[in-house]
């Protein structure tokens, strides 16, 4: 049997201030328990990019400022099979960046329970995943070489 993975976008959210850059990252509460940043399935009429608008706003009633794709993916396997998504075995993921203010978020309650807006040292340690780890490290990077250019 051919293994079926979801097409999915990563969304590390950050904003930023005077001082440092702040990581979004949600307390996951469906299908497993951890935390992660907003993240989601592509709609098969959607473009990445608005995957990435759609699910930012879906998940945390944020609106990108600025939006960036990044040269990493991957894919993974789900741990359990799930009613929802019968003869998917995984999902693939394109990484993404997207700059918002820091404002109070609105979490729509099915799939996470809490948020966090952490610097880059924290939001590593609470991540979960390592492919989530390794997402938030490249934008990290490029955001901190990006500051020294300015």
């Amino acid at each position: 049997m051919t293994k079926k993975y979801r097409k999915a976008i990563f969304i590390v959210t950050y904003e930023r201030t005077k001082k440092d850059i702040g990581y979004l990252i949600l307390k996951r509460k469906l299908h497993w328990r951890g935390w992660e940043f907003p993240k989601g399935a592509i709609k098969f009429f959607e473009t990445k990019r608005l995957a990435v608008e759609r699910e930012l706003f879906e998940e945390t009633g944020l609106i990108p400022l600025k939006i960036k794709k990044f040269d990493y993916s991957g894919r993974y396997d789900y741990n359990k099979m799930f009613p929802n998504r019968s003869r998917i075995q995984g999902q693939s993921f394109s990484l993404y960046a997207a700059e918002t203010k820091k404002v109070k978020v609105r979490l729509n309650g099915v799939e996470h329970s809490n948020y966090k807006w952490a610097g880059f040292e924290k939001a590593l340690k609470m991540l979960k995943w390592p492919n989530q780890k390794k997402s938030l490290e490249i934008v990290d990077k490029w955001l901190k070489e990006k500051s020294q250019k300015a």
